[in-house]
């Protein structure tokens, strides 16, 4: 059988956690994949504990410019493993310590210093879309189906995810996905916020790769800038972004991309 688009030609790092699988590639494009297909990539306690570690595997190595975060089987994720949050919220403490883990796996892939674009086929239901939103970009599938279901559950969300989430879609936006729990149509997830680019079921992997590759062509430091001073509230985006203003002044970036449309070629970052 063919290997998938995402990974295919692409080297596998070692696995921190059964279920979560990391690949780079030569084109600069690294893939987070969770894998549990027959559980429709339900994430579990391992693997949320796992995820800051392999995000910062990957942040640490040469090359990568850009992740994209997707599931196997045609699925992204239909959220947290039921059976284990059953037992999680057999006490106080140990439910408080699993939302722990969940806040910090969603704040490290916020947080990951490239392009993070979730590649959404197939179910992207709670915690799984929780990761979705933590992504800088979503690109879905039209036959995609998303949503966050804590009020089916009688769960309350940690103010982390809540707020990243009304940041996304807005405040009246996010009530309507958090009371309501109803899962939405990939084709609707524009209109909704929830995503920026909507395609067909097959031509979903070829793009989000396509327009990862082109922001591997990018200034990093343009990037890196940009995710400094949406990160934080509005009134701290300034300080945020001092830093980057001051090595635009003394980086090579700025002379590489004015010499380079000068001279009419591809900038060289």
């Amino acid at each position: 059988m063919d290997q998938p688009l995402l990974t295919r030609d692409r080297s596998a790092l070692t696995a921190r956690a059964e279920g979560l699988r990391a690949y780079v590639g030569e084109d600069g494009v690294a893939v987070l994949e969770f894998a549990r297909p027959h559980r429709r990539n339900a994430v579990t306690l391992a693997i949320w504990q796992a995820l800051p570690e392999v995000l910062a595997q990957l942040a640490g190595q040469e090359g990568v410019r850009a992740l994209l975060v997707t599931g196997a089987g045609n699925t992204f994720s239909a959220g947290a493993d039921i059976g284990e949050l059953a037992e999680v919220y057999g006490a106080a403490e140990r439910a408080d310590a699993y939302h722990a883990v969940n806040v910090a796996a969603e704040e490290a892939l916020a947080a990951f210093p490239h392009p993070t674009i979730a590649v959404v086929h197939g179910a992207c239901v709670g915690g799984g879309c929780q990761l979705a939103v933590a992504c800088d970009l979503r690109f879905v599938a039209e036959d995609a189906r998303l949503g966050i279901t804590p009020a089916k559950l009688g769960v309350v969300y940690p103010a982390v995810p809540t707020l990243r989430l009304a940041r996304l879609v807005g405040p009246a936006r996010a009530k309507y996905l958090l009371f309501s729990g109803e899962l939405v149509p990939g084709r609707e997830a524009v209109s909704l916020g929830l995503a920026e680019r909507v395609l067909p079921d097959a031509e979903l992997d070829a793009a989000a790769l396509d327009f990862a590759r082109l922001l591997t062509l990018r200034s990093p430091q343009t990037i890196g800038a940009v995710k400094a001073a949406l990160a934080v509230p509005p009134e701290h985006a300034a300080a945020a972004l001092a830093p980057w203003e001051r090595r635009s002044r003394e980086a090579s970036d700025v002379h590489e991309g004015l010499a380079a449309f000068l001279e009419g070629r591809p900038a060289r970052f």
